[in-house]
């Protein structure tokens, strides 16, 4: 197969995730996971970023669509690991500049809890429920040797993005748009699409 058409198997694999799984509730918040991650998306377009963090933000909560755990499992005391598994599942696909910021998503939380009072008094009960079980705010310590990370800036961006989208029936551009972005970042090889 060439690696135009591995691109067009794996385009069609994120596709079909959405499809199955993204018509479901996001997580405690009144909008479904396709909404939560077109939102995203249009907030990085719309902020003039370049078209990997477009994709990590499309993509930053695809570890939702992959796991078998039920939409409200953090109401269960579970801590899904979504950022993890998204990432391990992207860096098959995608480079540092996608993965990264959609691996540190969930430490962009923690430490702008840590820094910011306002920032976590805008959470979301459901985001400060998923909060407790990633582990809380970062301590002192935990936040400066985030900030010197590579992909700090992406991270918190990407973050603030993931909490502006969440509103209710905000109309945002299909989902196949923001797939062009990824289709220009992608790094196909020999490697399972699945």
């Amino acid at each position: 197969m060439t690696s135009n058409g591995r691109s067009e198997v794996l385009i069609q694999v994120i596709a079909d995730l959405f499809a199955r799984r993204g018509l479901e509730m996001y997580a405690g918040e009144p909008i479904t996971q396709t909404e939560h991650a077109l939102q995203a998306a249009l907030q990085a377009e719309q902020s003039g970023a370049d078209s990997a963090l477009i994709t990590a933000a499309l993509l930053h909560d695809v570890g939702h669509l992959l796991h078998g755990l039920d939409e409200d499992c953090a109401a269960d005391g579970i801590d899904d690991k979504h950022e993890a598994l998204g990432a391990e599942w992207l860096s098959r696909h995608f480079g540092f500049e996608v993965v990264e910021p959609v691996r540190l998503h969930v430490a962009a939380k923690r430490y702008l809890c840590a820094v910011d009072e306002d920032y976590f008094a805008q959470l979301s009960p459901a985001s400060r429920l998923s909060l407790h079980l990633q582990g809380g705010p970062f301590t002192h310590a935990q936040a400066r040797k985030f900030e010197e990370h590579p992909c700090f800036d992406a991270a918190i961006q990407l973050r603030r993005w993931d909490e502006q989208a969440k509103i209710p029936q905000l109309p945002t551009p299909p989902l196949e748009r923001y797939l062009d972005y990824a289709r220009t970042v992608m790094q196909v090889s020999s490697h399972e699409t699945q």
